[in-house]
């Protein structure tokens, strides 16, 4: 497989709720490291799994709306725990949908699968992969 990885951040705040949680319970803030991986089993004519520029500014848009937010108070986020799980696969949708759009330089159907990847620190990360 061949894989191109992007990478930007977020800074969010967010609460969770059950006691599993301890004080993360509490509303609290937290900088994440978002990677998306772009998974292909070939290359295309041009030799790339996707244009990397697009890439990025694909990322960044997906992550612009959550960063500096308080994921509380985001409508499509009532009710959920906005862990760094969750986050994965919310992000990963975000791009799905922007592959099956064309905004990668590259046909969704010659991708074969898309990893987000959120560290929240140097010894604790998550990631989410699925096939297109």
């Amino acid at each position: 497989m061949f894989t191109v990885e992007v990478r930007d951040h977020i800074m969010i705040a967010h609460s969770f709720r059950g006691a599993v949680f301890g004080p993360a319970q509490a509303l609290h803030g937290a900088t994440f490291v978002v990677d998306a991986a772009f998974i292909s089993k070939t290359l295309d004519s041009n030799g790339i799994v996707v244009d990397i520029g697009c890439a990025l500014d694909v990322l960044k848009a997906t992550l612009k709306p959550l960063n500096y937010s308080n994921l509380d108070d985001r409508a499509e986020f009532k009710g959920m725990n906005t862990t760094t799980e969750f986050l994965t696969k919310y992000i990963f949708d975000q791009l799905a949908l922007a592959a099956r759009a064309g905004q990668l330089g590259r046909e969704s159907k010659e991708l074969h699968a898309i990893r987000v990847t959120i560290s929240e620190s140097h010894v604790a990360r998550a990631w989410y992969e699925a096939a297109l």
